[in-house]
């Protein structure tokens, strides 16, 4: 089944999009800084959501892990 039709794959994309942007910025901040409007601002603002949010973002992580290893 598709990511967009299934809750627990949606929010599993959305978790690796965070911090994979969040990643990215750390290592090339000139890549993603760029682009801060437009289509592309999206990777911008997931890499913001990493950086400032991210106690909750590694607790998600770790919660979304821990469901999909034993949950299925």
């Amino acid at each position: 089944m598709s990511a967009i039709f299934n809750f627990q794959s949606l929010l599993t994309v959305i978790l690796l999009l965070i911090c994979t942007c969040a990643y990215i910025r750390a290592l090339a901040p000139n890549l993603l800084d760029k682009n801060k409007t437009g289509f592309l601002g999206i990777f911008w603002k997931c890499a913001r959501i990493g950086e400032r949010k991210s106690p909750y973002v590694a607790c998600c992580c770790i919660i979304m892990a821990f469901t999909i290893l034993f949950s299925e």
